[in-house]
């Protein structure tokens, strides 16, 4: 095989162009897979009519996300040099990656999150390959906000890109304030698998406490503190609650922080024995515990540095789902699945005394909880069934391939 570097348009528009192969995406990523990426392997996994391969920094939980097709760029002499250019703030393509292109001819390259797009941006143009970029909340809002230089690239790589895709329309619009033409921005939702996810309405056993489940990373967007706040008050007002917490932190000094004061409410509120904390579990485990659950509590913010859900938590299009009543805030999309008063509770983002009031208030109302599960569960099905979602983003890939192909 040449190693020798092959010109600008060495594999789309010669390999491509005859219209008879499969649509080939390499999909990159910084890492494949984090836990808490499960929604990312779906939309990979239930894209059909396409054959996908991975670009990734490092890999990580390969038990839990096997691929056929990986081609790793971060590790050994030249992952320290990549890492040393990034440094430097110069950009240089792994030859892994070069061979993926070259071996596997891909029609589209399609970056996850903003920050990897940009990167990426000599590599698309090294083989002329459309590039799709999803941008998925954090390096919305705390990039730019924390690192000036990054309104610079976002700039570079908005020009450049042929689209950019979000979770929902909120995003949408924040996307644009950054400077992307509105015409590249189009809202891709991130599916889950609902008929893993079966919608059973919510009853409480008679005398039975009411058991929330809280489910996220101890960052300070997912709003947890506030939520054992509502808890706490939900208990002073006389209610039985119990609650599950799914999640932990991941030593950073800002996880460490939010964990710090997740272990002051608990005790200034007296709920040690009230909060069951489970740490991080796998995938599996968190669906058993929708069901083991009555109500889904998300209050979700914006965080002091910037960081933000972007668009919706898919915990809470999980727990949807499952049937199960959801108490959110109005923060980012989360208003695309849940309906105040019909699918759950929405309270304006960090009032406090309007998540302790609607959270005792349907804490205290279980004869709500069914009808509120069915219409959670058809709203699901609806706007998230992974099939669904994978199937739009197999047309986007589609039309992009053909429009490159046209010059339209």
């Amino acid at each position: 095989m040449r190693t020798t570097d092959a010109p600008r348009t060495e594999t789309f528009s010669e390999v491509d162009a005859r219209g008879d192969l499969p649509l080939v995406i390499a999909h990159s990523f910084e890492v494949w897979l984090p836990l808490t990426m499960t929604w990312a392997f779906n939309e990979v996994k239930y894209a059909e009519g396409t054959d996908a391969l991975v670009l990734a920094g490092s890999t990580a939980n390969l038990g839990r996300f096997p691929w056929r097709s990986i081609y790793v760029g971060g590790e050994g002499m030249w992952g320290r040099l990549v890492r040393d250019a990034r440094r430097l703030r110069l950009r240089v393509s792994p030859p892994a990656y070069v061979r993926a292109f070259r071996e596997r001819h891909p029609t589209v390259l399609h970056s996850h999150f903003g920050y990897r797009g940009w990167n990426d941006l000599p590599l698309a143009r090294r083989f002329g390959t459309p590039h799709v970029v999803t941008f998925y909340g954090h390096d919305v809002t705390m990039y730019p906000r924390t690192w000036p230089v990054w309104r610079r690239r976002y700039e570079e790589l908005f020009a450049a890109a042929d689209l950019v895709l979000c979770e929902g329309p909120f995003m949408a619009g924040s996307i644009v304030e950054l400077g992307c033409p509105q015409d590249k921005v189009r809202v891709q939702r991130l599916g889950v698998e609902t008929d893993r996810l079966p919608c059973r309405p919510r009853m409480v056993e008679p005398e039975g406490p009411v058991r929330v489940l809280i489910a996220g990373g101890f960052r300070p967007k997912k709003g947890i503190p506030a939520g054992l706040e509502a808890v706490g008050a939900a208990r002073a007002a006389g209610h039985d609650v119990r609650v599950t917490l799914i999640g932990g932190s991941n030593g950073s000094p800002v996880e460490e922080a939010e964990r710090r004061r997740i272990d002051e409410v608990i005790r200034r509120r007296r709920l040690e024995d009230v909060v069951t904390a489970r740490g991080m579990v796998p995938y599996d485990e968190l669906v058993h515990a929708f069901y083991d659950h009555h109500i889904f509590l998300a209050p979700s913010l914006s965080a002091p540095d910037g960081d933000s859900e972007g668009g919706a938590p898919v915990t809470i299009v999980e727990a949807a789902s499952s049937g199960m009543p959801v108490v959110a805030t109005t923060h980012c999309d989360i208003p695309q699945v849940v309906e105040d008063g019909v699918t759950g509770v929405l309270v304006p983002e960090g009032d406090q005394e309007a998540l302790d009031t609607r959270f005792t208030d349907l804490v205290g109302r279980p004869d709500l909880w069914p009808a509120m599960g069915v219409a959670a569960g058809r709203l699901a099905r609806a706007r998230f069934d992974v099939r669904v979602c994978a199937g739009a983003l197999v047309r986007t890939y589609g039309e992009l391939v053909a429009r490159n192909r046209t010059g339209r």
